[in-house]
């Protein structure tokens, strides 16, 4: 006999509400106000902050959202970050932002009003049962969120409710100016879709990092230093383990959990040629002590600052010859790079310097079968093969910040006083490319570090982890013992 089908999915796994157990429910819950003198990590420069945006939009009205969540599998969702430009406008960086949204409201003159619309503290007096039954938003399930007068004490911010934002957006006059595609519930709300001069606007303005931002910065370098040390300490567990690359991301995630707020981007722990895939995050592979380890992992602070430093370790402590020749043709790269960084200079220039370290050393051994001069050439470029993308990027709430900075600010502009950025030239030599000898087949080298911009140069954030070969030994050898 044919089984009946079902009339509805499961849906949830819990138990039915009684009226009786949502009555009980409303009853008897003590005050648990946030302390008066909490306010936002940097709430003294968020005001500036805000008052530059401003001045580039007189008259119009602009909307910067956190964001939302994203499922990652059924009712499970990624761990929220919120988006950071609104961060940086606000100072607010929990997971308790999701759908909350900045509204500089126009005041009439030539300035803003900065609203903060939120999502609040669900009340416990019967009126909503969202606190204890709500998997995404109550707090019984993810946690306390601030009610309004809290958010508008901890920002500074005249803060609204969450539901009032649909009436903003559609029943006033105005230009409105939406940071699109960070909020699919916002863009629905606005006809008019992204503004793609406010994003620009906005990554422009974070291009020069204030003091501090910049202690946020080092505050996470320092983080990802202790995170490198871990890695170093744990290698003869991780060379035991099938998947001693997994073992290695592990270590540092830890690190970066235990000291802020994650992992600044997915860690590349990429062994033997696994090195040559630039963003290899798979992180599968078991570690041969014969081979070299690159190591590309940041540590984001509390406040969503992070770091980007590699280094590329050999697995057994000592560097083989031909090891030896890759790394230090590497790290002079990287030496005339770094030493192209001062105020004034074009953004471009250390990248150049640092591929015409790469391309003449290519020549010196054989491998480029034409001058370094010809290699170099826009209309040749050959050199690229052996390392292929850019010798780095600015710094700051994300990785690859500023990226909707125009090319004339950014890639095409100066270095100023303030700017943060890597310098990571790499050699990238594929197990199966029959240009190059034997030897060098399958070797990866990167060398990553994070400097600012100072008025006399640099200043190398990320000093404290070596970056020669005889200081890397040296190093290794004391954290190994």
């Amino acid at each position: 006999m044919t089984q009946p089908i079902p009339s509805a999915n499961t849906g949830s796994h819990d138990l039915p509400v009684s009226p009786a157990l949502a009555a009980f429910m409303a009853t008897s819950w003590s005050a648990t106000p946030l302390p008066e003198t909490e306010l936002v990590p940097g709430y003294d420069v968020m005001p500036a902050r805000r008052t530059r945006l401003s001045a580039a939009f007189p008259g119009e009205r602009l909307v910067v959202p956190a964001g939302q969540l994203k499922v990652r599998s059924h009712d499970c969702d990624y761990r929220f970050r919120p988006h950071s430009a609104f961060t940086w406008l606000t100072g607010l960086t929990g997971e308790d932002q999701v759908g909350n949204v900045l509204v500089l409201e126009p005041d009439g003159g030539e300035g803003h009003e900065p609203v903060l619309y939120l999502r609040p503290r669900s009340p416990r007096d019967g009126i909503s049962e969202e606190f204890y039954r709500d998997r995404r938003y109550g707090e019984l399930w993810v946690g306390r969120r601030p009610d309004l007068a809290e958010a508008g004490r901890l920002t500074g911010l005249r803060v609204e409710h969450l539901d009032g934002l649909e009436k903003v957006l559609t029943g006033r006059q105005g230009t409105v100016r939406l940071l699109g595609g960070v909020d699919p519930v916002v863009d629905g709300l606005h006809a008019g879709g992204g503004d793609a001069r406010l994003a620009t606007v906005l990554s422009e303005l974070r291009l020069i990092k204030d003091a501090w931002e910049v202690e946020q910065l080092q505050l996470a370098v320092n983080h990802t230093v202790l995170g490198f040390e871990d890695v170093a300490r744990a290698l003869p567990t991780a060379l035991r383990h099938r998947r001693g690359e997994r073992w290695i991301e592990g270590i540092f995630n830890l690190r970066a959990r235990a000291e802020g707020n994650g992992t600044g981007y997915e860690t590349i722990a990429a062994s033997g040629a696994h090195a040559d895939v630039l963003h290899w995050i798979r992180n599968d592979g078991a570690l041969d002590p014969n081979q070299l380890l690159l190591l590309d992992a940041g540590v984001e602070s509390d406040t969503l600052y992070t770091a980007d430093i590699t280094r590329t370790l050999p697995l057994s402590g000592t560097f083989s010859p031909v090891q030896r020749q890759v790394y230090e043709l590497v790290l002079a790269a990287q030496d005339a790079g770094i030493a192209a960084l001062r105020p004034g200079a074009r953004y471009r220039d250390f990248h150049e310097a640092a591929m015409r370290v790469i391309a003449e050393g290519l020549a010196d051994w054989g491998v480029l079968r034409v001058p370094a001069e010809q290699a170099l050439r826009e209309d040749s470029g050959l050199y690229r093969r052996y390392t292929l993308c850019g010798s780095g990027h600015m710094l700051g709430l994300d990785v690859h910040d500023c990226a909707k900075a125009r090319a004339e600010t950014y890639l095409d502009g100066e270095l100023a006083v303030g700017h943060v950025l890597t310098v990571e030239p790499g050699l990238y030599l594929q197990p199966d490319d029959e240009t190059l000898p034997l030897e060098l087949r399958g070797i990866g080298v990167r060398i990553e570090d994070d400097l600012v911009i100072t008025e006399d140069g640099a200043q190398l954030m990320s000093s404290a982890l070596p970056r020669t070969v005889a200081g890397i030994e040296e190093w290794m050898g004391t954290l190994l013992g």
